[in-house]
């Protein structure tokens, strides 16, 4: 019993450290409408500062609780000051974009960071001296509790209450609210939402900030802290609801105890257990347990007017040649060598990845930030039938879309039910599930170590896999076309646009989402496997977050909405990585400043932006040659 209530305790702690970062995370959305990637880069911002000031730069400071909470403090409000950074030079100008948009420029601002504070900072641990007088324990029975972790205990009803005044009863705070409801009306009124905009976003980031220096007498700041924790935030603000501070709160509850009690009963499957309780949530509920879903119903994805996919210029007759120059390319690349070789395989899997989420965004609406468990249900399924089997790669490649379809084929009764950011998280819960089985399951999948050795392709086959990957990319590219112009591409835009008039033409708006939900999750899984003959072995790295993200960047560094798009997007992210990897240690940080500047001067991608470009010049030729000619013929 008294271990029971000890569980209990940690659940309740951690839950009030999660309530904070939530929290955060919830007022900056719910006055930018910004879903904050980056967000837990101030958490680990606020540990790092707080860690290397009362241990490397005034170690007497961690002697003196009251200067160690001045320390806390001042962990915060460096936060806060890199947030009213953030906002000002990108959060302010994504203001309006498209969800998913804002959720991938956030994502590069982490990149960013994530780099500053290793050059800042340094790579190495940092570990923190205990608060001065809380360094013991209170016994509980036979068990014994840590006394700091009390006093988190109790910090979280604090915090939530005085939220609440700040919102309820201050004239800042009612103005918070206004802006959350109709920023417009507000602005008719004579009240700028600039200020109301930075001040969210400022307390917001001060309160990750908080949470991460109120970590250190529990453990280490390190670099990967900010990865750590945002997952579970997520978690946490889209179970509560996006925008509710008490919906985040209540989750905050169910969440750190789910996790607590999770360790002590099913400690290999703690992470599956939090995704579930999600799930469920979700599924139930899915606007969360606090969120008011819109006039449509549900939240929508990508918004863009575009009914249709663009090539790289206007006009007939363009997609053969470009189709001839890929193939050129191609033959280019593996006259090259090893190394051009296996960087244009590369690109072509991950073009034909990111093909599979083009479709469903552009056509269905629909935003995963999950969709790297579709990928590596097909990396593991082609890799388990060769290993177990002795499946070649075609019958190999058919195991991995099989088993993607089973599943997905289980999972879409809950994508209809959900759209936009909540469909985005619930899809990563479907992600890191099947990361955690990758993981834990070290019998089957080998965990840690993975499936190595593979020989589904062998080296004097390798240049018909390569014709093969050329061909299947070029097939994607194809279909992904037709399947825009036909009819049931119109129906899923429609479905996409206006969802309420679809339902009330007589489309079955469930039945489409369902559809292209399903063909896009067994074209990731054809993509996985592809990636498992290509390298020969599989790793759990293939569910991971950053796979899922390299998906979105392919799709919108390309354009959404340009059908080679995610040719253009793959070949530069690939690129990038594997030159800038090389001889650059903070690369990372690069290509985050990079995606932050795509998002905000060409949000529609790449090939859109050169098209604007290219079109704003043909445009001065002419106007400035009519001007010559009647200069010419002026006396």
């Amino acid at each position: 019993m008294n271990d029971l209530f000890v569980q209990l305790l940690g659940g309740l702690s951690y839950a009030s450290t999660l309530f904070m970062m939530a929290a955060g995370l919830t007022l900056i959305f719910g006055v930018t409408r910004i879903v904050n990637f980056a967000h837990g880069s101030f958490f680990m911002l606020g540990a790092l500062f707080t860690a290397h000031w009362v241990t490397d730069w005034f170690p007497v400071w961690g002697e003196s609780p009251l200067l160690y909470l001045i320390a806390i403090i001042l962990g915060a409000a460096c936060a806060g000051l890199a947030g009213a950074a953030a906002e000002f030079l990108l959060i302010r100008r994504m203001a309006g974009a498209p969800e998913l948009y804002q959720l991938v420029a956030t994502f590069g601002l982490s990149l960013a960071m994530h780099d500053a504070m290793q050059w800042a900072f340094g790579a190495q641990e940092v570990f923190a001296p205990r608060f001065p007088g809380l360094k013991g324990s209170i016994p509980i029975g036979d068990a014994l509790f840590p006394a700091y972790q009390l006093v988190l205990i109790a910090l979280g009803p604090l915090i939530w209450l005085g939220l609440h005044l700040l919102l309820t009863r201050s004239l800042f705070g009612r103005r918070l609210r206004a802006a959350t409801q109709d920023r417009d009306m507000l602005a008719a009124l004579g009240v700028s939402p600039k200020p109301l905009m930075l001040g969210a976003v400022v307390l917001g980031c001060a309160l990750a900030g908080l949470a991460g220096a109120l970590q250190l007498p529990r453990e280490p700041a390190h670099l990967q802290m900010d990865m750590n924790v945002i997952v579970e935030t997520f978690v946490v603000v889209v179970t509560g609801g996006l925008g509710s501070i008490g919906g985040a709160f209540a989750a905050a509850l169910l969440i750190g105890l789910v996790h607590a009690f999770g360790i002590a009963v099913f400690p290999q499957a703690t992470l599956v257990l939090v995704f579930l309780t999600m799930a469920g949530v979700l599924i139930w509920r899915p606007q969360g347990l606090g969120g008011v879903l819109s006039a449509s119903g549900a939240e929508t994805g990508v918004r863009e007017p575009a009914q249709r996919f663009r090539g790289l210029a206007p006009g007939r007759g363009r997609n053969p040649l470009i189709a001839a120059a890929v193939v050129g390319l191609a033959a280019w690349a593996w006259a090259g060598g090893a190394y051009w070789q296996t960087l244009a395989a590369d690109v072509l899997i991950l073009m034909i990845f990111g093909i599979s989420l083009q479709a469903m965004m552009a056509l269905g609406g629909l935003v995963s930030f999950g969709h790297a468990a579709f990928f590596a249900l097909g990396a593991y399924g082609a890799a388990l039938s060769h290993g177990l089997w002795g499946a070649t790669l075609p019958w190999a490649l058919a195991a991995g879309c099989a088993l993607a379809l089973v599943v997905a084929a289980a999972f879409g009764a809950a994508v209809v039910r959900s759209a936009g950011v909540y469909l985005a998280m619930l899809s990563l819960a479907l992600a890191q599930v099947v990361w955690a089985v990758a993981t834990q399951w070290v019998g089957l999948t080998g965990g840690d170590n993975g499936l190595i050795g593979l020989t589904l392709v062998g080296t004097e086959s390798r240049p018909v896999f390569y014709g093969l990957l050329v061909l299947l990319a070029l097939l994607a590219v194809f279909a992904l076309r037709l399947l825009a112009a036909s009819v049931l591409g119109g129906a899923l835009q429609a479905v996409r646009d206006v969802p309420l008039r679809a339902a009330a033409s007589g489309l079955s708006v469930s039945a489409l989402k369902y559809r292209i939900f399903v063909e896009s999750a067994v074209l990731a899984a054809l993509a996985g496997g592809l990636f498992a003959a290509h390298k020969g072995a599989v790793f759990p790295s293939v569910a991971s977050v950053a796979t899922s993200v390299d998906a979105l960047l392919v799709v919108l560094l390309g354009g959404v909405h340009q059908l080679w798009g995610a040719l253009a997007g793959s070949a530069v992210l690939t690129y990038a990585g594997a030159e800038f990897g090389r001889g650059f240690a903070y690369w990372r940080g690069l290509l985050g400043v990079f995606i932050m500047l795509i998002m905000v001067a060409a949000p529609s991608g790449l090939l859109s932006g050169l098209g604007s470009a290219l079109q704003r010049v043909t445009r001065r030729r002419p106007a400035a040659g009519a001007d010559a000619a009647q200069g010419a013929g002026t006396p």
